[in-house]
C-alpha cells in the first residue's frame, strides 16, 4: 500500500524504521507482558509434566519439577534456552548427566544456578533421545499380526533399541514370551494388559531392519550410552537394568541406523527394504517434537505411500484425526497406538501396559501399499 504515495500512519508499528523498532521491543513496557507469558507457558509445562508423567512414577521428578513451575530464576535461565530445549525431561536428565542426581529440590536448584554454563551448553548440544526398549512390548500384539517376513523401519531410532523387537523376552501378565535365538538372555520386558489385547504366541521374523535418526546414537561411545541412561528417571532402577541388557544386544546385533530427517530422506530409506517383505514403518514418542500440524500430516500423508503398515505410536495430540476415531479419552498421560491411521490401543508411554479396544485385528487393516 506504501508504494501508491499514501504516508503510513504514525501508529503503524509494521511500517517504523527497523531502529525504531529495536527501541520498542526493548522497551520495558513492551517486553514484559511477553516475559511473562513465556513465564507462565514454562511454569504450565512443568506443572503438566509433574501431574500427568512423574507423579506416580518418580517421586523426585515430581518434586522437581513442581519447583521449576514455581522459582523465577530457574525459570529465567530455561528462558535462556530456544523453546524446543526447555522441556522437563532434557532439563532434569542434564543436571543428572552432569552433577549425579540430587537428593531433592534445594540442592537441585543451587546446582542449576551455580552451574547455568555446563548446563545451557549440554542442553543446546543433547534431544530427548529416549531409546525405551520396554515399548516393544507394545509394539509387539500390533507386528505378531502382520504377514510375515517382515522388514521394520523406525522413524527417530535413536539407539535403534526398539528394531529389536524380536530379540527380546516379554512377560504379558504371566504370559512369558521368549525371542527366537536362547544365547542372548535378555531381561523381560513386563507390560500389563487387557483381556483384548492380542497377546502374541511367538515373536515376528524379521528380515531387514534400519533406522533414521537426525542424531543416531552411537553405543560405543560411553558418553553417549550414560545419556541414554541419564533419560531414565532416577527411581526406576528395573527400567535402567532392563536398557543395559538391551545395550547389550544392541551391540552385538548392530541395527542399521541412517543419518536423516523424517521429512526428507525417509523415501530413500524405505526404498531398499526387500521386496519380498511386509515393510513396517513405526514411530513412538518422535512425532510430538515436530511442532507443526501440517508437518505432521504432510509425513501421514508420505509414508502411507511408502509403506505396507504405518505403526505410530504417539501422545493422542499428535494426529488429533486419529485421536478422534476413538470416541473416549485414554488415561492421563498415555500414547494412542494406530496402525494406518486407525486407532487400536491406549498405551504406557514406557511400554508397561496395553489397553486394547477390540478393534480389527493389525492385519486386516487394509494395507497401504502403494510402494508395491
Amino acid at each position: 500500500m506504501h508504494g501508491h504515495g499514501r504516508a503510513p500512519p504514525e501508529n503503524d508499528i509494521l511500517s517504523r524504521p527497523r531502529a525504531s523498532l529495536l527501541c520498542l521491543r526493548a522497551h520495558p513496557a513492551w517486553s514484559r507482558p511477553m516475559e511473562q507469558q513465556d513465564d507462565a507457558r514454562v511454569s504450565t509445562a512443568y506443572l503438566r509434566f509433574a501431574e500427568d508423567e512423574v507423579r506416580d512414577r518418580s517421586p523426585l521428578y515430581d518434586e522437581l519439577s513442581r519447583g521449576v513451575a514455581s522459582d523465577p530464576e530457574v525459570i529465567r535461565f530455561l528462558l535462556t534456552l530456544p523453546r524446543e530445549k526447555r522441556q522437563p525431561n532434557l532439563f532434569l536428565s542434564a543436571v543428572r548427566y552432569l552433577f549425579g542426581t540430587p537428593e531433592g529440590w534445594d540442592q537441585f536448584r543451587s546446582c542449576v544456578l551455580r552451574e547455568k554454563d555446563a548446563l545451557r551448553a549440554a542442553m543446546l548440544a543433547r534431544s530427548t533421545q529416549t531409546n525405551e526398549p520396554g515399548r516393544c512390548a507394545a509394539l509387539l500384539p500390533v507386528l505378531a499380526g502382520l504377514p510375515e517376513p517382515l522388514a521394520l523401519l523406525e522413524v527417530g531410532a535413536s539407539a535403534g533399541l526398539c528394531l529389536l523387537p524380536d530379540l527380546y523376552a516379554y512377560d504379558y501378565g504371566g504370559r512369558i514370551l521368549e525371542p527366537r535365538t536362547e544365547r542372548l538372555k535378555p531381561l523381560a520386558f513386563p507390560c500389563a494388559v487387557n483381556a483384548a489385547t492380542p497377546v502374541p504366541a511367538r515373536p515376528p521374523r524379521v528380515i531387514w531392519r534400519a533406522g533414521l535418526d537426525l542424531k543416531p546414537v552411537d553405543l560405543s561411545n560411553p558418553p553417549e550410552v550414560a545419556w541414554l541412561e541419564a533419560l531414565v528417571w532416577p527411581e526406576q532402577t528395573d527400567r535402567l537394568a532392563r536398557l543395559r541388557a538391551a545395550i547389550k544386544i544392541a551391540v552385538q546385533q548392530k541395527p542399521r541406523l541412517v543419518k536423516g530427517d523424517l521429512r526428507t530422506d525417509l523415501a530413500a530409506l524405505a526404498q531398499e527394504a526387500p521386496k519380498n517383505a511386509t515393510l513396517v514403518i513405526f514411530h513412538t514418542a518422535v512425532l510430538t517434537y515436530i511442532s507443526a500440524a501440517t508437518e505432521r500430516e504432510e509425513f501421514a500423508q508420505s509414508v502411507g505411500l511408502l509403506s505396507d503398515f504405518w505403526i505410530a505410536n504417539e501422545p493422542p495430540r499428535v494426529f488429533p484425526n486419529i485421536a478422534e476415531q476413538v470416541g473416549r479419552e485414554g488415561p492421563k498421560g498415555s500414547f494412542l497406538l494406530s496402525v494406518n491411521g486407525v486407532p487400536v490401543a491406549w498405551t504406557d508411554p514406557h511400554g508397561a501396559s496395553v489397553d486394547w479396544m477390540g478393534a480389527t485385528p493389525p492385519g486386516q487393516i487394509a494395507v497401504y501399499g502403494a510402494r508395491r
